[in-house]
């Protein structure tokens, strides 16, 4: 059996430098957690500098921290496989358990994302989106698809919404882009590699950044002016999850219902025109 990852760390904790100790300790007491957890997040909370855990991971005989939580995910699969949370309804079928578990998944995740919100950084993006001359709504990976369900959203009330699918196409817009723009980042992570350097980019033209991601201090959050948090915990074999995605709905939404609320005479005209336009589309 290959050796896991809490067995590469005792097996070499004693040629740990003082910092990578602290590191590991607080890996063996919150082993649940790290996975859930980015860099940044981390070296926060054990005081260390990312560089620290990078050495660590690679201590280990990891490419980085990205593959060591993997390593993690799936050894805590595999303790906790089998566990389930407790059957509210008592049944015994074994789909209707799963079904229900989603559900309560899903559910916390929208409870998670409303206690994050912050009203003023809510107005404040709704703002944002309606003194723009352009909204690009981009994103990578399964996060793509929160940019298109962004665009798809306000394509009914306002045609200032752009969906950017391709990271080619990302990167021109970014460079081209103004102080009367904004872009609409969707990023769980906030630390991929193209979307921070589109954003580096759109900082440079003083365009305006709206972020959605679930790390407050992530890398992309230095460059955004309105940062908005889902609340889903997402593991490393979560990638893409439906309960992250519906906090990243339910921000969305909320953003959608304010631009609607301040421009209520343009936008359900515009509702009205639009509706008009896909009936004869329909059986």
């Amino acid at each position: 059996m290959a050796p896991t990852a809490f067995n590469h760390i005792v097996k070499k904790y004693d040629h740990l430098t003082k910092s990578e100790k602290k590191l590991a300790d607080y890996i063996f007491q919150h082993q649940n957690d790290v996975e859930y957890m980015s860099i940044v997040s981390l070296a926060d909370i054990c005081n260390v500098a990312e560089a620290t855990i990078s050495r660590f991971c690679r201590k280990l005989d990891y490419n980085g921290y990205n593959e060591f939580k993997l390593a993690l995910a799936k050894e805590n699969s595999l303790q906790h496989e089998g566990d389930y949370s407790p059957n509210l309804d008592d049944t015994d079928d074994p789909v209707i358990s799963r079904m229900q578990q989603l559900f309560h998944y899903d559910m916390a995740s929208l409870q998670d994302t409303m206690s994050l919100i912050d009203s003023p950084t809510i107005t404040q993006a709704v703002e944002y989106l309606n003194q723009a001359e352009h909204v690009y709504c981009i994103g990578q990976g399964g996060s793509m698809v929160m940019a298109m369900e962004a665009w798809a959203r306000f394509a009914v009330v306002t045609q200032k919404f752009v969906w950017i699918p391709d990271s080619h196409m990302q990167a021109m817009t970014a460079s081209l882009s103004g102080e009367k723009d904004v872009i609409i980042l969707f990023s769980y992570s906030g630390a991929t590699k193209d979307s921070l350097d589109l954003l580096r980019v759109a900082r440079e033209h003083h365009t305006k950044i709206i972020l959605i991601t679930h790390f407050r201090n992530s890398p992309a959050a230095v460059y955004a002016d309105a940062i908005l948090l889902c609340g889903s915990k997402e593991g490393p074999l979560q990638t893409g999850s439906i309960a992250a995605k519906l906090g990243q709905l339910f921000l969305i939404d909320i953003l959608y219902n304010e631009y609607c609320a301040i421009n209520m005479e343009e936008t359900t005209q515009n509702r009205d025109t639009t509706s008009l336009a896909i009936a004869t589309k329909l059986l």
